[in-house]
């Protein structure tokens, strides 16, 4: 729960910065391999999925509409809960990643792809894909650590609004695609003046999010409920629920991947002049991983594997599961923690420290230790500054020579 860089024993002490290229090049080699063999079975697979939760989707809209009777009600809702976690994770978010551009499909491609979320996704993609996944854990320059309402960090300066923050995060997980919007919007900053609230990029943008917000609401408030008739409010309920159910699920999976215990957080200088080695290395320390079986892995949009998903972004999510003891080999012919845990144990752990850190600092957490102000050379910006060694001790000065010295 503090920056690597301040940590009295570095969890990288050990490593040279030769160790740290070599990481990047050994993971250089499983992603070519990877990436040049995809082909039909994989194509197959996310064809696949896009067919069940469509499936899924409009069988349980059609339970809904005889929503008046308990069991078509519960079972028009589960199923629609599971179609839209489905679409949410394990569909949208790889799509807009660009994992299966490679297939030129116009209709599953990142350019042409909106899902069932009330942030448009040209948005998401700027902010997921460009700035969370360049800067991870980097405090100040990662809006995910928190997203800009929630302390994270002990490193983060404490102020008394922070002990709200186990509400502010728990209204976020309820309504989790609304904190999202609002969180590729910046609102909250472009909120702050006149100038901010008036330029043209952030109305349009803002524009854009309301339009979405609208067509969302249309669909599952409006146009759904009606085909229902007289079972209207009840349709409306199964599809609130679901969306709740869907965002708390999402909203979990997501705070498993970077907030449990174990996950590293870095100072801005760690990105000075970082290098390809670095960045890897920086991906598998910020990132923490959720064990279970593969239809886990499957609702969970394979962010269950959210280390191999910060090494390779890009990556069909089928092949995460392939790859993994690969990199739990890696990890650990170089003396480094993987960090994985059953759900239950990583999303206790992520709200522990959201409890622990609405508090002030105690004891030693409360002391800021220095770090080298000066980007240094490349590995050693993320260590710990030890303090210099001290100068060794001028030479005597020789002795003057005497009157028999001179005669000798």
């Amino acid at each position: 729960m503090t920056t690597i860089q301040r940590k009295k024993i570095s969890p990288i002490a050990h490593l040279t910065p030769e160790d740290i290229e070599q990481i990047g090049i050994e993971l250089d080699a499983i992603r070519d391999e990877v990436m040049n063999s995809r082909g039909e079975k994989d194509a197959a697979y996310i064809r696949r999925v896009i067919a069940w939760q469509r499936g899924l989707e409009i069988g349980s809209r059609g339970i809904l509409l005889f929503s008046l009777f308990p069991p078509a009600w519960l079972v028009g809702t589960a199923g629609l809960s599971i179609a839209k976690i489905l679409e949410n994770m394990e569909i949208g978010h790889n799509i807009l990643h660009g994992q299966w551009d490679w297939m030129r499909d116009p209709k599953i491609h990142s350019s042409k792809w909106e899902w069932d979320h009330v942030t448009p996704a040209d948005q998401w993609k700027h902010s997921h894909n460009e700035l969370h996944h360049t800067y991870t854990n980097v405090i100040g320059k990662d809006n995910d650590l928190g997203y800009g309402i929630m302390r994270v960090d002990e490193d983060q300066k404490w102020h008394p609004a922070h002990l709200g923050q186990p509400f502010y995060n728990m209204v976020n997980a309820l309504f989790f695609e609304y904190g999202i919007a609002a969180y590729d919007l910046e609102l909250g900053r472009n909120l702050q003046t006149k100038e901010r609230r008036r330029d043209p990029k952030f109305r349009a943008a803002l524009k854009g999010v309301r339009k979405k917000i609208g067509k969302q609401v249309l669909k599952d408030y409006i146009v759904f409920p009606a085909l229902s008739g007289p079972f209207f409010l009840h349709t409306i309920a199964a599809n609130f629920t679901a969306n709740i159910i869907r965002n708390v699920w999402s909203h979990s999976v997501i705070m498993c991947g970077h907030f449990p215990n174990g996950v590293e957080t870095f100072e801005k200088t760690s990105i000075e002049g970082e290098t390809r080695g670095e960045w890897y290395l920086r991906q598998m320390l910020g990132s923490a991983n959720i064990s279970g079986s593969r239809a886990m892995h499957i609702m969970t949009g394979n962010l269950s594997h959210q280390i191999e998903h910060h090494l390779f972004p890009d990556m069909p999510s089928n092949r995460y599961r392939t790859i993994a003891p690969k990199i739990q080999d890696l990890f650990q012919r170089y003396g480094l923690s993987y960090t994985s845990g059953p759900l239950p144990k990583q999303v206790a752990s992520a709200w522990f420290k959201v409890f622990r850190l609405a508090l002030p600092n105690r004891g030693e957490a409360a002391i800021r230790r220095p770090i080298e102000k000066k980007a240094p050379a490349p590995s050693t910006r993320w260590r710990r500054a030890e303090a210099p060694a001290p100068a060794p001790a001028p030479a005597p000065a020789p002795a003057p020579a005497t009157a028999t010295d001179l005669a000798a």
